[in-house]
């Protein structure tokens, strides 16, 4: 879906596929770098990351095996609700294993603060986060993020995997969506 299919739901472009696309792989660089000689499991975090998780999968020129978990905190508001529950938990044994949790977004940090304290108690050698967006301005706790692509306003935004009511996510670029669409 181009955005051009849904201009009026949409008050703004903050990203383009091109930019999105281009950051991806200044991030798949540095990763490579980091761990050269190592396997580091990806853990994309559905259903957000999906888009984000496949592009960075395809990017990275090292061996990356992918798991994937589905937590929740947001149902179909446009807010955190701060109550983390697990829909999907990971088939991969953690212990002594390299973990890059594949984030789409990160708004108030409560839910990836969560799940990081969650695979490091799983035994992980080492967890690190690769989030394309945040929005610095909504953090209600300190995340350490590693690789970090965009900050971002404070805004509702949909596209590349991010959804409102589970629609948009098939969007190539990122906008804000319109009040108009969830008010």
């Amino acid at each position: 879906m181009d955005t051009s299919d849904i201009e009026g739901d949409l008050s703004s472009i903050l990203l383009t596929e091109e930019q999105i696309h281009a950051k991806i792989a200044e991030v798949a660089r540095q990763v490579e770098i980091d761990y050269a000689g190592r396997e580091p499991l990806l853990v994309g975090v559905l259903k957000g990351a999906v888009m984000v998780m496949a592009d960075f999968a395809r990017e990275l020129r090292i061996a990356a095996p992918m798991d994937w978990m589905a937590v929740s905190s947001y149902g179909s508001g446009t807010k955190s609700s701060g109550v983390v529950r697990i829909l999907k938990d990971l088939d991969a044994d953690l212990h002594g294993r390299d973990v890059i949790i594949v984030e789409d977004i990160i708004d108030s940090g409560l839910t990836l603060s969560w799940l990081l304290a969650n695979l490091r108690g799983r035994g992980a050698a080492s967890v690190e986060i690769f989030a394309l967006l945040r929005k610095p301005e909504a953090a209600a706790v300190e995340v350490d993020v590693k690789y970090a692509g965009f900050d971002i306003p404070n805004e509702f935004v949909v596209g590349y995997g991010l959804d409102y009511a589970e629609k948009y996510r098939n969007l190539r670029a990122i906008g804000i969506l319109a009040p108009h669409v969830y008010s």
